[in-house]
């Protein structure tokens, strides 16, 4: 995961995640997205490869992939 993936994630995708996560019952997911939340305020951390991978895994299936069909109205 590159750093810019990385800031993607943590800033834009991840607090949807969490809040979806923290809606549910799933107890270990719930420590798991606050931890990442916890640790991604580190400027040095890094996701180990295990980690990154249930992180692409909940962005996927949260539905918050960037999507580049947005249409912009102005009034």
């Amino acid at each position: 995961m590159t750093s810019a993936e990385l800031d993607e994630i943590i800033e834009h995708r991840w607090p949807l995640v969490l809040r979806a996560v923290m809606a549910g019952t799933d107890e270990w997911l719930k420590g798991f997205v606050r931890s990442i939340a916890r640790h991604s305020k580190r400027a040095t951390w890094r996701p180990t490869p295990r980690q990154e991978q249930i992180m692409r895994r909940l962005v996927a299936e949260m539905g918050t992939t960037p999507t580049h069909d947005v249409e912009v109205i102005e009034r």
